[in-house]
């Protein structure tokens, strides 16, 4: 068990590591992985005393972690049920939810998403697209401009995107989308990756959307793991009271 404990811990801190050269900061949530690694080296060092009290501690630590594991893993095939919905078609509108621009340029999760909306923009013509993201602290250009940037340069027509540039949250970006258009009411594409359709799904039924559709973008295969896990938390944390 103390080895098992060592080979989990020293993964978490590899995996910390491989995001961190892989998208080049330190992502949001990326301390969860750092937190798990110092649990199970803790509990491998507090096997390693042989005293009875430390073994307890040790199998405190164990427990919570498995629970954890357990409760990730059920969540995990939600999210992943719910990233697996048929596509659909003849929309209104799409809502293309924004994500990190690093820079000026999309991020791997953002190129995604947009590379989505050109397929949807390419299928149902007539539909119009919203852009909605704000600016974050560490971004030069909001969410919002960088993917009008992108698809405009990809050769979609001016005239059928909306921008919505104040939103922080995917709350926000389905609240203030609709306060821009209106399309809770109207038939409604959300685009945004796989690991997030299931929450935003959620999120836009709160939010009074009738006719709504998620659309899954491809996830990324370094980061999908932490992605599910992120999203497990979040899920856990809207059930909350």
């Amino acid at each position: 068990m103390t080895a098992l404990c060592i080979i989990m811990g020293g993964a978490c801190l590899l995996y910390y590591l491989i995001m961190f050269f892989y998208i080049g900061r330190i992502g949001d949530f990326a301390w969860f992985w750092l937190l798990n690694a110092a649990v199970f080296l803790s509990a491998a060092w507090l096997r390693s005393l042989a005293q009875s009290w430390s073994r307890v501690l040790a199998g405190i630590l164990l427990a919570a972690e498995g629970i954890g594991i357990l409760l990730v893993v059920i969540l995990g095939l939600t999210i992943l049920s719910a990233a697996r919905t048929p596509e659909p078609e003849n929309m209104e509108y799409y809502l293309v939810l924004g994500a990190w621009v690093n820079g000026r340029q999309p991020s791997r999760a953002l190129r995604k998403r947009l590379d989505k909306a050109l397929s949807c923009a390419e299928k149902d013509p007539a539909a119009r697209l919203i852009l909605s993201g704000g600016q974050g602290d560490d971004e030069e250009i909001s969410e919002a401009v960088c993917m009008w940037n992108y698809l405009t340069a990809a050769g979609v027509e001016e005239e059928r995107l909306i921008l919505e540039d104040r939103s922080t949250s995917t709350r926000e970006n389905l609240l203030f989308s609709d306060q821009l258009t209106g399309c809770a009411s109207s038939r409604c594409g959300i685009i945004s990756n796989d690991f997030h359709i299931c929450r935003v799904m959620k999120l836009a039924r709160q939010a009074g959307y009738r006719d709504c559709y998620g659309i899954p973008a491809e996830g990324d295969p370094v980061m999908e793991l932490h992605y599910i896990v992120r999203e497990s938390v979040a899920l856990v944390v809207m059930a909350l009271p």
